[in-house]
């Protein structure tokens, strides 16, 4: 119980902490209690999480966004978590479990902190400090790479791989990331990937070995048989139309009565003539392959256009999704023709070969050798269940972000711990330089960073204590690139290890957490607004 302290004046008054107290800390054990939950997924020996959805959906990963996104947080502050890691995941791409655990570490130094009486302002200023040392002092570590060091790039994809369910694949994958991302990057703008330009499609089927780079387009679904049309075409010229081939509707919502048989007959005539002009149109402009938009108004084709289509040996492939029309223009250089009246022979692509082939228990459609292509690439991902699929596609993107980073930011570090110790070590001989409180925080922040290499060392099944001492000692000894050999189970130096990973990663994730620590730190109290 709070008791009064004695008024000097009208204007003093006893305000009382508790409630703030408990609701900060409230805020910090949550959010810790989402941090510790993620936390065995660190790493290449990281262990997989299931989740089950409410609709019966079953995911297994270790990717710490999605883990994160599909949990059904409540608390406030907790929440406040789960949007770090989709940061992570946008910033950099990979990174998005250490990240949170990162954050869970500085919460559990900061509730410490807490407790000795410093006031969260002092705490959550020191923490802004230190972090912007944590980077300079990364930076300096990192080592330059060049776009046209494709070993590198391959490296730092496949080790962002091996902590991944499909990481016995990261041999195939890393390449095919890399490659993919290179031929994406614009000269004209080189520090700039746009991931929209590499379209990863599904097919079940196969294992992941069979994942390959197509060179062209690829379709997830079969070419229109209708009155046997064509599913083979070489030299094809390519219309991307929005327009639908069937009989108009009305404009308003109205229905018209026939009394009679010839007047159905003209209705049916008027009908045929009206798609076998529309055809015609179509033909005369030399297109002999049709991807046709998905209509959400009426049936984009209908039996009788396709009938004519087949005729006039066109090949079709209808219900193309609207988002990707942007990707398919691109890719074949061509415009989407929104009106018949608009069909030229200028609006179309041009490609060598346009086939339908079965794959697995279904069929796809691929679009090769196409003329002026534009800087796109498509990934044919296949797995033996959904899951696997799933995931691959999932640690794929996690690759591709990670080349990503690298043509961002052309700087490689070392991974397995090694940059987190050599931070705790030069942030903690930093401390003794400042001075106050500030001193007390910085070394709390550099204890915090232990965290990673104790997780990956915990959950390799090592002995977190004598690892961790002992990477301390080595970077003591000037080691710096010194990390935790997960498949040995001892310490080596991790660069000739080739366990590398992008600058960006590491600062992106310090910067972030302590963003994230020091907007839970200053709140104090939790309105709700019913």
């Amino acid at each position: 119980m709070a008791v009064q302290a004695p008024r000097a004046s009208k204007t003093e008054s006893y305000v009382d902490n508790k409630r703030k107290d408990d609701i900060r800390m409230a805020n910090i054990k949550s959010a810790r209690s989402v941090a510790d939950a993620v936390r065995t997924s660190l790493g290449p020996k990281g262990m997989d999480k299931m989740i089950s959805t409410a609709s019966g959906e079953v995911i297994i990963t270790n990717d710490g966004a999605t883990i994160l996104n599909k949990m059904e947080v409540l608390q406030p502050a907790a929440k406040m978590l789960v949007e770090l890691s989709k940061s992570q995941d946008v910033v950099a791409g990979d990174g998005t479990t250490t990240v949170v655990v990162i954050a869970g570490a500085l919460l559990k130094q900061c509730q410490t902190l807490l407790h000795s009486g410093i006031h969260p302002t002092v705490i959550s200023d020191s923490l802004h400090k230190a972090s912007m040392k944590a980077v300079d002092v990364l930076t300096a570590m990192a080592v330059p790479v060049e776009l046209s060091d494709r070993e590198s790039l391959v490296k730092s994809a496949s080790t962002s791989l091996n902590s991944k369910v499909v990481s016995q694949y990261s041999s195939l994958l890393a390449p095919l990331a890399v490659d993919s991302v290179l031929s994406v990057v614009d000269p004209a703008k080189p520090d700039l990937v746009d991931l929209r330009d590499v379209k990863i499609v599904k097919k079940l089927g196969g294992t992941v070995d069979d994942t390959e780079l197509v060179k062209g387009l690829v379709f997830d679904k079969k070419v229109s048989h209708a009155a046997g049309g064509p599913t083979r075409v070489e030299n094809a010229k390519i219309a991307v139309i929005q327009f639908q081939i069937s009989p108009p509707k009305t404009d308003i919502e109205q229905s018209i009565v026939v009394s009679d048989y010839t007047q159905m007959d003209r209705i049916l005539k008027e009908e045929r003539n009206y798609i076998l002009g529309m055809i015609k149109k179509i033909k005369s402009a030399g297109c002999n392959v049709l991807l046709i938009q998905k209509s959400i108004l009426r049936d984009a084709v209908t039996e009788l256009s396709l009938h004519y289509l087949a005729k006039a040996k066109i090949l079709v492939i209808k219900d193309v999704e609207r988002d990707d029309i942007e990707f398919i223009t691109k890719t074949l250089n061509c415009l989407p023709i929104a009106n018949i009246e608009h069909f030229r022979a200028e609006k179309l692509g041009y490609a060598d070969m346009v086939e339908e082939s079965s794959l697995g228990d279904g069929k796809i459609v691929k679009i090769t050798g196409i003329k002026d292509m534009g800087r796109t690439t498509t990934v044919l991902v296949r797995g033996s269940n959904q899951l696997v699929l799933d995931e691959a596609e999932r640690s794929l993107h996690d690759a591709l972000c990670v080349v990503r980073c690298l043509v961002n930011k052309k700087f490689l570090i070392a991974g397995g711990g090694a940059p987190e110790i050599e931070l705790s070590r030069q942030l903690g001989a930093w401390s003794k330089v400042l001075q106050g409180m500030e001193s007390y925080c910085v070394r709390s922040f550099a204890e915090a960073l232990e965290v990673v290499p104790y997780t990956l060392a915990e959950n390799a099944g090592l002995n977190p204590i004598t690892i961790v001492t002992e990477l301390r000692n080595r970077h003591a000894q000037g080691e710096i690139n010194a990390g935790i050999n997960v498949r040995k189970g001892q310490i080596t130096n991790i660069l000739e290890e080739n366990v590398v990973q992008p600058l960006l990663v590491s600062t992106s994730a310090i910067t972030l957490a302590t963003e994230c620590v020091r907007m839970i730190l200053k709140i104090d109290d939790i309105v709700t607004v019913r």
